[in-house]
């Protein structure tokens, strides 16, 4: 694993405003917020795309820790 590129869990990685918002509106406004959400639940967010989820996964995947 590469230093620095570690997502925090207290923030939202990089996954565009659209997709920030959504989780934001929907009450995700962490990383650690979205451990065990079911990916497809989360894709049903608008402005919420798989490039976004794989990000997400990944930054989760770091921690150790994924979607439902």
């Amino acid at each position: 694993m590469m230093s620095g590129v570690t997502s925090s869990l207290d923030t939202l990685p990089k996954i565009g405003a659209p997709a920030t918002r959504a989780l934001n509106n929907a009450g995700y406004p962490a990383l650690r917020d979205l451990v065990g959400v079911p990916r497809d639940e989360l894709a049903k967010l608008h402005g919420m795309g798989p490039k976004a989820l794989d990000i997400i996964q990944s930054a989760l995947k770091q921690h150790s820790l994924s979607l439902g």
